[in-house]
């Protein structure tokens, strides 16, 4: 199975690591982009080939991986849409491109997988939504997942949630990290060091994530635990209460949700 990318920017380049961490040949997988100086980077880090040519990559692969930014992904498929084979599979990274838009702008249906990753993919953290176009089959889906899961988790969702996986997860590292940063803020005005409280703050996230994950219990139950009577932390929850912290949350997923419709 041989895995070309059309575009080797921050996400490509965290998909090809996780692919050949997970044991991928180099020789498998080859990329290109219109910055001479990307591909050059992408080639000396990985040892994969690169071109500037998207051509090449066609030529050289039964997955393409389409990672290039959505404003320029028209162009992009109008000049590749005549070299792209029936029988490869396209896996798509675009924020907001739908399988319909695939067919749109190739003229005709086409083997896509619609995917929607989030920058934890370049520590091999991510969470990816994951949609099949009707035309793959269940092994290419299979090989498709395999691909995404080099660099993270995949869930397989009906493409009506697509835009909330964009909402909850692909935009989400964003929230978290103002989260952190507010937390760190707050530790710096009570006179902690500021790189202590940053590390204080990420592993408290980090921490807590990984608890829920693992033992598999409710959010709210968890935040239970932590709360003893009288204590620090349900005073803390109470002014996040009082400051509508869910509410905002929830609005900021909303947001980005109905952004990605409009995309």
């Amino acid at each position: 199975m041989k895995t070309g990318f059309i575009g080797l920017g921050n996400m490509a380049g965290a998909m090809i690591g996780g692919l050949i961490k997970s044991g991928t040949e180099a020789a498998d997988i080859c990329g290109s982009d219109v910055s001479g100086a990307m591909a050059k980077k992408r080639a000396e880090e990985f040892g994969i080939r690169t071109f500037t040519d998207n051509a090449e990559t066609i030529k050289n692969a039964d997955y393409l991986v389409m990672a290039v930014k959505p404003q320029y992904a028209g162009a992009v498929i109008q000049g590749i849409k005549d070299m792209v084979r029936d029988d490869q599979v396209i896996i798509s990274i675009i924020a907001g491109k739908s399988l319909s838009w695939y067919k749109e702008q190739f003229g005709k249906e086409m083997k896509v997988v619609r995917c929607m990753p989030n920058t934890a993919a370049l520590v091999g953290a991510a969470i990816t939504g994951v949609t099949p176009g009707s035309l793959v089959t269940e092994e290419e889906l299979d090989n498709a997942l395999e691909i995404i899961r080099s660099f993270g988790k995949a869930s397989v969702v009906p493409e009506s949630l697509m835009d909330a996986v964009c909402g909850v997860s692909g935009s989400a590292p964003a929230y978290v990290f103002m989260f952190i940063e507010a937390m760190a803020d707050a530790a710096v005005e009570e006179g902690m060091p500021r790189a202590q409280a940053y590390e204080f703050a990420a592993n408290a996230v980090y921490g807590s994530a990984k608890l829920m994950i693992e033992t598999g219990k409710h959010p709210g139950e968890l935040k239970d635990m932590v709360c003893s009577p009288a204590g620090t932390t349900i005073a803390a929850v109470r002014v996040l209460e009082e400051a509508g912290f869910r509410g905002a949350v929830i609005d900021a997923v909303e947001a980005a949700t109905e952004r990605s419709k409009e995309l």
